[in-house]
């Protein structure tokens, strides 16, 4: 298959937070036997009848059809999690508590939660437009796909290299990059190129500074990354089964026969992502839907693949009440009734053992980077000193020169350096040019947090400016010089620099909003 052709049946397979379906590899005969026997569940939701006999099959004995109905017709709740990288949990309750929003934990995720708000607000200020959200302190991720993540928890607490096979738009890459409180190394990978741009946006709203963005077929990294990784993560294109409550169209093309040719891309994926795997490492596999064929089948083709080398590790501890959604193998099945949230599943295995890999390659590419001369990275250290009162020794990663750009590159990038070609490594934190460095928006949304003078905490009316590409208009001159920290809730959003009686802005211009996207009230 071209990669032309593999991307297009990618941009359509049903990730975290799907608007269609996998039309490309969709067979339209089998659709079109199953179309006209829709069930009409509420004004927005259909289920396929053929959909509904299929889960009487496999529907564990302790459910039941009327509640998993009922559960697909009910809203979804939503939840929010807490970016630990920009706020601390208990400064989202205190401001939570202090807006009157009432928020329930999560209970398989500490950063996890919940949110409700009044009507009124979630008419007049949507959620996306809020100064946390837009500050990089919360994330709107629905609770089950925070399951993942938190599989992997303890296996990335001894983890240089992880990979995420799968990352766009980026809930659980950012959420393992928290777990990893932004050292070693943490590649996203991603095929379709436009889910890759929203990825690479909301890793830099996040303040995600370990992160590598590759732009590959996932399938290559069993052969191109060859037991490269300690833990992996792969949040697999599915069918989307367990979304309904969040999309009322996800089953409007549902099949069978789609569902087992998604299934035979998960297994390739599955397979390089256990090649990619280092003896001893981690890998969970997950997915937001709910048949055995993409989910129990495609772990039986890992295990009887490699039974001398792979084991299951059993997830029913994984938090409390786990037992309620554990498979007899040791899986979660969470079906949406069970916890009030979206159907989802979750496996996890160890590699025992290496295995031998006869088609190991490369993409080495043209690498454009070099180590910053020491005279240059000294006068980096000394800038963010003197303006911030930021210390080097609080600065992890290694600075890397292109051109007239200066970047950080994550701990531990030379272990994966020379094995694939990267659309983006680390973050730009500078531009030098004939009077010194100039610093760029990522070194304060990914550094801000160690600054302790020259920040700036913006009203909502002056975060509201910021975010349209306004100066910050001050009451009175001041007299310092040179760049600030602009912060939201504590959070840092972005550089301005001191002229006198007003903040000039230096948000980059594609991150400037539209007037009418921010209406804070």
């Amino acid at each position: 298959m071209s990669r032309e052709d593999w991307s297009i049946q990618y941009d359509n397979l049903n990730f975290e937070n799907p608007l269609s379906h996998y039309h490309a590899v969709l067979k339209l005969p089998h659709f079109n036997q199953t179309c006209n026997t829709e069930r009409h569940l509420d004004s927005k939701t259909y289920i396929p009848e053929a959909f509904i006999d299929d889960v009487k099959t496999y529907l564990p004995t302790h459910l039941t059809l009327d509640d998993f109905l009922q559960a697909c017709k009910s809203p979804l709740r939503r939840s929010v999690r807490v970016n630990t990288l920009k706020m601390s949990v208990s400064d989202f309750k205190s401001y939570c508590a202090a807006h009157d929003w009432s928020i329930e934990p999560v209970p398989w995720c500490d950063s996890g939660f919940w949110l409700t708000r009044s009507e009124t607000e979630e008419h007049s200020l949507p959620i996306g437009n809020t100064e946390l959200h837009l500050s990089g302190c919360i994330y709107v991720q629905e609770a089950s796909s925070m399951l993942p993540p938190v599989a992997l928890k303890h296996a990335i607490e001894d983890s240089d290299t992880v990979l995420d096979m799968a990352s766009a738009p980026g809930s659980k890459t950012s959420q393992l990059s928290a777990m990893m409180d932004n050292k070693g190394v943490l590649i996203a990978n991603e095929l379709s190129s436009s889910r890759l741009k929203v990825l690479a946006a909301n890793m830099k709203r996040m303040g995600i500074a370990n992160c590598a963005l590759s732009h590959f077929d996932a399938a290559i990294f069993g052969d191109y990354m060859y037991e490269c990784f300690d833990s992996i993560l792969l949040d697999a294109p599915c069918s989307g089964e367990g979304t309904v409550r969040k999309d009322a169209d996800a089953l409007k093309n549902w099949s069978i026969e789609s569902n087992i040719d998604i299934a035979d891309v998960q297994k390739k994926l599955i397979r390089s992502a256990f090649m990619a795997l280092k003896p001893g490492g981690t890998l969970v596999y997950s997915t937001c839907t709910l048949t055995p064929l993409e989910n129990q089948q495609v772990c039986d083709e890992l295990l009887n693949a490699f039974p001398d080398a792979i084991k299951t590790d059993d997830l029913s501890s994984l938090f409390p009440d786990a037992t309620r959604a554990t498979t007899e193998e040791g899986y979660l099945h969470v079906w949406p009734q069970i916890y009030d949230s979206e159907g989802f599943f979750i496996a996890r295995f160890i590699k025992t053992a290496s295995v031998e890999n006869t088609a190991q390659k490369t993409k080495k590419g043209s690498f454009p980077f070099a180590v910053s001369e020491k005279k240059l990275q000294q006068q980096f250290f000394d800038l963010a000193k003197k303006q911030f009162g930021i210390e080097q020794t609080t600065i992890s990663g290694q600075l890397m020169s292109r051109d007239k750009e200066l970047w950080l590159f994550p701990d531990g990038f030379h272990n994966v350096e020379n094995k694939i070609k990267y659309s983006r490594m680390g973050i730009q934190v500078g531009t030098t040019h004939k009077n010194g460095i100039r610093l760029e928006h990522e070194f304060a949304t990914a550094l801000g947090q160690l600054a302790c003078k020259n920040n700036y905490a913006m009203s909502q009316n002056e975060a509201k400016d910021y975010f349209n590409g306004k100066d910050i208009r001050l009451d009175c001159a001041v007299n310092v010089t040179g760049e600030v920290i602009l912060t939201l809730c504590g959070a840092p959003v972005g550089l301005g620099k001191w002229q006198k009686q007003k903040i000039k802005n230096s948000l980059p211009r594609d991150l400037v909003s539209d007037s009418q996207l921010i209406t804070w009230v």
